[in-house]
């Protein structure tokens, strides 16, 4: 007998259920900053800068303006660079003239050990020191191996260590979707 692992995709969300998940997160990031600025929406590369976008424009609908939006690049403050391929490109970073003394709402697809929100803190300092550095994610599946909560959240998803969470967007891969891949092993008889 032999074993063979089996991969299966599930669909979590669909294009229609990922916009609407965005416009609540929108619609809560207004109720908590109804007064004074709008909060600076920072995404992370890749997918968390789409997804800032949207949220601006969906913020857009219902306030009086968009809130400004940034890229973020956090491959130098990353922990693993070791571990990962050195060639990988750097992307700049894009933020708007001055964060300091702003709320910068940080916006990333799926929070997964926290690794990567911890970088994005470090890179976000370097330019500056905003009066509060909040999170949004579109997916939190847990597994925190650092003490880092989001301040909005699309959707929890409960997963095993494993499993693989992609996010699929129409600016990067052409469709809005999120999957969760899942390998399970499956026996097999030999002949």
């Amino acid at each position: 007998m032999s074993f063979v692992t089996s991969v299966t995709e599930t669909e979590v969300l669909g294009a229609r259920a990922l916009q609407r998940t965005l416009v609540r997160i929108s619609h809560e990031i207004v109720e908590r900053h109804s007064e004074g600025a709008p909060p600076v929406l920072i995404g992370m590369r890749t997918r968390g800068v789409p997804l800032a976008e949207r949220i601006a424009q969906s913020i857009s609908h219902f306030a009086s303006a968009p809130p400004p939006t940034g890229a973020l690049d956090i491959s130098l403050h990353r922990d693993d660079i070791p571990l990962r391929n050195a060639t990988a490109p750097l992307r700049t970073s894009v933020l708007p003239a001055a964060i300091d003394d702003r709320v910068i709402v940080l916006v990333d697809d799926v929070l997964f050990t926290g690794r990567s929100i911890r970088a994005a803190l470090d890179a976000l300092i370097d330019y500056g020191r905003p009066a509060a550095i909040e999170l949004a994610v579109l997916i939190d599946r847990g597994h925190r191996e650092l003490p880092i909560r989001p301040d909005y959240i699309g959707k929890n998803l409960p997963t095993h260590r494993e499993d693989e969470v992609l996010v699929r967007l129409a600016e990067t891969d052409g469709r809005d979707e999120v999957v969760l891949r899942s390998r399970t092993p499956a026996a097999s008889a030999q002949t």
